[in-house]
């Protein structure tokens, strides 16, 4: 009988896998009749694998359903008489799946928890921010009875370098009872991180899912034209299905020719650069004209190839903001009149909560105009119930055109048919950097609504410079690693202590996902260093010599070598020490010699700008030019020739001023001598003594037998090669020590800064919390020890709900831009006091951390104190918005903040004073806007 033929014939693998797909589902197929579309392959399997009691990773890409697996587990649990918790990264993103979830369940069976707002905290759904879940675990929640699945959407959040730590907490501390339903975008170590889960959490089985369930077709729109990125050839690209090396279309190759051409060719007609007629065509080098193409052109092509719903990506608020503005202008106008009534009826009713004279402030008439011609923004700079009106007309098919930044491509569920994205480069807050193949997926993952189009498109506008090869290398690379951004804090190391004790605490946080691709990394690290110990025994053989030990021999050689080198580098730092010195006994109006360097010649020194590590003095040249210097530009000591009187009133920024400045300069030093004075120290002994150790390994030298070896030389090159590679394996051995019990040694570090700081403390042979530690158990956040040392020494008693609210605000706000932001306004008397008084405690924590090896907390940053005062005082939004550039949006998320840390102040403050005037602090600040901005982020 032939194996066809065989009834048995399949593999015992092959067989296991029909049986379970034969054995019986039944809270699956039940849950598979809640929706009026099939499941997917990859959902059935993920759904099956929940419901026989295992956890599973889902990594799949934007768009493709993952969230069913998350909704099933609900389902699961409920079907069981047990909790299921549903987290997310953000909480608007919990907003949404809240409204979901009581779609379907009914508001008695679902709650949420987000800080902002609670709502039936203890249903048997609850949805909330992964935060709020992991403060449960630490204190101990009895909400947590009877919880039996937790689904963590966006679970690739733990790369967040900021929050990222939170999700890994949860997944190490949930119960094991819990079963865990991780939701990912697609990765390229997603069977990495599942084998961690799997470590940590049981059995849990990773689903990947590649492809996308509405296909992608990419273009790139050069002026008005709309052309294809990949080759129509390409059998994938054409099914809009891409592969890595995919063949770029060859029309597209020709345009990047042409522009190639016409730039040089421009460049030869213009040689200084100037610019040509503002927005005209540029003149391509065949002699065809490309342009490229306005927002509204943009627009209205898409609205005639029936390509909207659209969003389109722009990396800046302001430029999101002005691209409504142009449509507007350009009399673009996407609604009919019933859809314009039906936006109007809504927004109005969605904004009858605020204040009218608010809603003039916040541009409330230009939003509803753009709005009812289907045209929005979106960004994180919008009052959040302007947000929120804009998600759900895009939702509802009502906004057509949504300019959005990249934010929203992270968080809400809005997918659209088109995404457009204007520029491949933004902003990284440093400088301006092209985007990943990861963030390119991530943006245009949105295209294509499920359910809705049978194909998404992507559109990339073209800009000059465009490399489309480049272009197609970000479209056919869909996946990106994952990279754990774990580290322990001092809240975490308190709680932890608390519950598990510090050894315990220890090993568990060995458990990390940090630590996993840390102990992966040295797997090969300690390959390497194996070939090298091999090599290194090699090139000591070669290296024998009959005559004696020539690798002693070799080291004392090596050992002259180190001493001359070293006395080099110590001459080279005593100058260094000297340069430094000098800078620190700079003043207002010292005139000095700039040694070397760009900037070399007479300067006039404005701003001494002394810090002991990094001096950076402001000048102004002889040149007329205002420049910071460096430790750079003095190789050599520099001290005042002569002086100067800078006004007060002086501006570096003003040419006017810098040219009389350094007219006064030249005048002063026209008869000096500007050449650096020599050091006035003698290195006479120093150098003595390096000679005559040299002179006596020398003589050991002379002596050694094997100075007199023929083939000394040839010995001495293996011996060489031996010391480099030894070099090398050091290092080697140095990484292996350093990633290995790497999280564990940073939480050492913690828990002694927290030891000498009395928030812990040695009971016998373990640690334990003191009452001061519990304080800071209450306080989550990154400047979580600062607040708790504000709160030990009682530099917040005694101030008023509003100076209270100006301190706190100095612990959560950062300022998008704080080089470019002047002396920030604070609020005067026992603010005053206490804010001053929180800046010199942050100082000696820095210390402290330094002497630990750390660096965990940051500055107070005191940008928004004078605003949360004011607000706080009860003044309106008008005033405050009217003189700051911060928008409404800004407004209210950093408001939010101070509320929340409020908050957390009161519950850690205990049964004082403090705990009453931090609870007025959270009932001053919630009113207008940010009382009622509603179920937001």
């Amino acid at each position: 009988m032939s194996a066809e033929q065989h009834p048995d014939a399949s593999s015992p693998a092959e067989r296991y896998a029909a049986y379970r797909e034969q054995r019986p589902h039944p809270v699956l197929k039940d849950f598979r009749a809640l929706y009026p579309f099939g499941l997917d392959d990859f959902q059935i399997r993920a759904c099956q694998e929940v419901e026989e009691g295992r956890g599973v990773l889902v990594a799949a890409p934007t768009g493709s359903g993952k969230t069913v697996v998350g909704e099933f587990a609900i389902h699961l649990a409920l079907a069981q008489g047990r909790k299921a918790f549903y987290t997310t990264p953000i909480k608007a993103l919990s907003n949404q799946k809240y409204a979901d979830l009581v779609a379907r369940y009914g508001p008695d069976q679902v709650g949420l928890l987000t800080g902002d707002d609670t709502v039936n905290g203890e249903a048997s759904v609850v949805v909330m921010t992964t935060e709020v879940l992991r403060n449960m675990i630490y204190a101990g929640s009895r909400t947590l009875d009877r919880l039996g699945y937790v689904v963590m959407d966006e679970v690739h959040y733990l790369a967040d370098r900021s929050r990222g730590a939170v999700w890994e907490e949860v997944i190490i501390h949930l119960p094991e009872s819990v079963s865990v339903v991780s939701l990912s975008a697609t990765v390229s170590n997603a069977e990495e991180f599942g084998d961690w889960l799997a470590t940590v959490r049981g059995e849990v089985t990773t689903i990947v899912e590649e492809r996308r369930p509405v296909p992608l077709f990419q273009h790139v729109m050069v002026g008005r034209r709309l052309l294809d990125l990949f080759a129509s050839s390409d059998v994938d690209a054409a099914a809009g299905f891409v592969k890595e090396g995919a063949p770029v279309n060859e029309d597209l190759l020709k345009v990047a020719r042409d522009d190639w051409a016409a730039s040089r060719m421009k460049d030869r007609r213009n040689p200084r650069g100037k610019r040509g007629q503002r927005g005209g065509p540029r003149q391509s080098g065949n002699g065809r004209r490309v342009w490229v193409a306005s927002r509204p052109d943009v627009v209205d092509r898409l609205q005639r190839e029936n390509l909207l719903p659209a969003i389109t990506f722009i990396f800046s608020r302001a430029a999101c903001d002005a691209a409504v503005k142009q449509c507007l202008a350009a009399g673009t106008h996407l609604t009919t009149p019933q859809e314009a009534g039906e936006v109007r009826t809504f927004v109005e009713s969605a904004t009858a909560h605020l204040d009218a004279e608010d809603l003039h402030v916040l541009g409330y008439h230009d939003f509803l105009d753009g709005l009812m011609r289907g045209v929005a923004a979106h960004h994180a700079g919008m009052l959040p119930a302007f947000k929120q009106i804009v998600e759900e007309l895009f939702r509802r098919g009502l906004a057509k055109v949504v300019f959005a930044t990249e934010t929203l491509a992270l968080g809400i569920n809005m997918p659209a048919r088109t995404v457009v994205i204007e520029k491949l480069s933004k902003w990284n807050g440093e400088t301006h950097a092209d985007i990943t193949p990861g963030e390119y997926t991530q943006l245009t993952g949105r295209a294509g609504r499920r359910g809705l189009d049978v194909e998404g498109h992507g559109v990339v506008l073209w800009q000059p410079g465009t490399d489309p090869r480049q272009l197609a290398g970000l479209a056919s690379t869909r996946t990106y690693p994952l990279r754990s951004s774990f580290r322990p804090s001092y809240n975490m190391a308190v709680n932890l202590v608390h519950r598990f004790g510090r050894e315990t605490s220890r090993e568990l946080l060995e458990q990390s996902f940090a630590q996993f691709q840390a102990d992966q990394a040295v797997v090969g690290l300690a390959r390497q260093l194996r070939k090298s110990d091999d090599a290194l025994a090699g090139y000591a053989e070669a290296a024998a010599c009959g005559r004696g030990d020539f690798m002693e021999y070799a080291r004392l050689r090596q050992r002259v070598s180190e001493i001359e080198k070293g006395a080099s580098r110590a001459r080279r730092a005593d100058r260094r020490e000297e340069a430094l010195e000098s800078l620190k006994h700079l003043k207002r109006g010292d005139v000095i010699s700039v040694p070397t360097g760009k900037f070399a010649g007479y300067a006039v020194v404005i701003d001494p700008g002394w810090h002991p590590e990094t001096p950076r003095p402001l000048v102004v040249t002889t040149g007329k030019q205002s420049r910071r210097l460096a430790m750079i530009d003095f190789p050599t000591p520099v001290e005042a020739l002569t002086r100067v009187k800078v006004p007060k009133t002086f501006d570096a920024r003003n040419p006017q001023m810098r040219r009389d400045l350094a007219h006064m300069v030249h005048l002063r030093t026209r008869d000096l001598d500007g050449a650096p004075r020599a050091p006035r120290r003698a290195a006479a002994a120093q150098a003595s003594g390096v000679n005559a150790e040299v002179d006596e390994l020398r003589r050991q030298l002379k002596a050694h037998p094997c100075h007199e070896c023929p083939e000394r030389e040839d010995h001495a090159r293996w011996a060489e090669r031996w010391f480099k590679l030894e070099k090398d394996a050091a290092t080697l051995r140095r990484r292996i020590e350093n990633r290995t019990n790497t999280v564990a040694r940073q939480f050492d570090r913690v828990c002694d800064v927290l030891t000498s700081l009395g928030y812990l403390t040695a009971v016998g042979a373990d640690t334990q919390v003191t009452a001061q530690g519990r304080h800071l158990m209450r306080l989550y956040g990154e400047s979580d020890l600062l607040a708790a040392e504000c709160l030990r020494r009682g530099i917040w008693e005694g101030l008023s709900a509003s100076g209270l609210a100006a301190a706190l605000s100095g612990l959560v706000f950062a300022s998008r831009r704080p080089d470019d932001a002047g002396p920030p306004r604070v609020p005067g008397g026992a603010t005053q006091d206490a804010v001053a008084e929180m800046v010199h405690v942050h100082a000696e924590l820095d210390r402290l951390e330094r002497d630990h090896r750390l660096h965990l907390l940051r500055a107070p940053d005191l940008g928004f104190a004078w605003m949360a005062y004011r607000w706080c005082e009860g003044d309106d939004l008008d005033d405050l918005l009217g003189g700051s550039d911060l928008t409404a949006g800004d407004f209210v998320r950093w408001m939010k903040q101070v509320l929340d840390l409020a908050g957390q102040v009161a519950d850690a403050a205990g049964d004082t004073p403090l705990r009453r005037t931090a609870r007025e602090v959270t009932q001053r600040l919630r009113r207008g806007v940010v009382a009622y901005s509603g179920l937001s982020e």
